[in-house]
């Protein structure tokens, strides 16, 4: 029930097609279907997240996308506004296949393989495209990453013309990548992350965040805003309740509350809500802000010339390197565009003067929106 799309072919139906041959091992085939039917139930909680294929295909053949990534590419396509163009997507992908090298696309070589695509199609490139213009393209992080060696090589090294483009002077390296990681002082680091956080903290956590500390980060404030949402029941996590709708929650062990939704009010004028329900019997609301109401979206200004720097697609500008007024060279860092973990770097094409800055960090911008400008 979880396979046969883009996913592995169903277990239980190739264990029946191999009965009467020599290497066929005799199963449970009752237990298993009865897994199967229970799977079956728990994945229609989360048909948002399935990746709108309705049958096998052989298309796979063509664009090489593994499953997980297949499914991964619809919400990041949606969340750079390239939804409508996922045919475009999958034959960009392809096309950045090759342009590695026809590579062993796993987690998270695919990822990059990935990315790289969807730098394509947000800003119109074909394969020739980035074959001639690669010198002056800010490619995603995750790209320059690879094709340094922070990944490790395939076999026969990375295409020599695309590595020095893309890296604009930096050497790669050819050995492994640990070869490259400062040392761990286990017992200093906690320390320092507790203080961080709180001393709560456990080792696990620490090794969470050592390995992904901007996910750590985000959810470490989303823990502390919103508390343990890991038992809430999946269908009201993911879709809410109903009014007159009751759910149990089960907070820890043996301590179970009743929570039935009475009434949602209208906005205010600030676009904020009062929800009224009852918790273990007795009525009680909150006030909740309601992000969609008298939601407008804000134009911001386009990069227009040679010494004005936008973002080559949409995301969040998460950090910006300079200030106004700082000089800096050719290829110098300026700021960083995040979307769906798909980090890009913008650099200096020119060497200049910071004459501005258009917008702050944390916001929200389109493709070529204008972030600094130079003199």
């Amino acid at each position: 029930s979880m396979s046969g799309l883009t996913s592995q072919p169903n277990f239980n139906s190739f264990l029946e097609a191999m009965k009467g041959h020599k290497r066929h091992r005799p199963m449970n085939t009752d237990t298993l279907n009865a897994f199967s039917n229970y799977w079956e139930n728990v994945r229609e909680y989360y048909y948002p997240f399935e990746s709108d294929m309705k049958a096998g295909t052989a298309e796979v053949y063509k664009h090489e996308i593994p499953g997980g990534q297949y499914s991964n590419l619809k919400p990041q396509a949606q969340s750079l506004g390239l939804l409508e163009r996922m045919d475009e997507i999958k034959q960009a992908y392809a096309d950045a296949n090759e342009l590695f090298g026809d590579i062993v696309k796993v987690t998270p070589s695919s990822k990059v393989v990935g990315d790289l695509a969807m730098f394509m199609v947000s800003n119109h490139l074909t394969k020739a495209d980035v074959q001639e213009k690669a010198s002056s393209l800010s490619f995603p992080d995750s790209v320059k990453g690879m094709l340094r060696g922070d990944l490790g090589q395939p076999d026969g090294g990375w295409p020599d013309d695309l590595q020095k483009k893309v890296l604009k002077g930096e050497k790669p390296y050819t050995d492994l990548p640990n070869k490259h990681l400062k040392p761990l002082d286990f017992e200093k680091e906690l320390k320092i992350f507790r203080e961080k956080y709180d001393e709560h903290q456990t080792e696990c956590d620490f090794l969470s965040y050592s390995f992904y500390p901007k996910v750590f980060d985000e959810y470490y404030k989303h823990l502390r805003k919103y508390g343990q949402v890991t038992n809430i029941p999946t269908p009201a996590f993911l879709y809410g309740l109903e009014n007159g709708e009751e759910v149990m929650i089960e907070i820890e062990r043996g301590k179970t509350i009743l929570v039935r939704l009475l009434q949602i009010g209208d906005a205010d004028e600030e676009g904020v809500r009062t929800v009224f329900f009852k918790l273990n019997g007795q009525n009680r609301f909150i006030e909740v802000k309601d992000n969609s109401v008298n939601s407008k979206k804000i134009s911001h200004t386009k990069a227009n010339g040679s010494n004005q720097i936008g973002t080559p697609l949409q995301g969040i500008l998460s950090r910006l390197f300079v200030k106004e007024g700082d000089t800096v060279k050719t290829d110098a860092p300026l700021f960083t565009i995040e979307a769906m973990k798909m980090e890009s770097t913008i650099t200096s094409s020119s060497s200049g003067r910071v004459k501005k800055i258009w917008l702050p960090e944390a916001t929200y911008v389109e493709a070529a929106d204008l972030i600094v400008e130079l003199e």
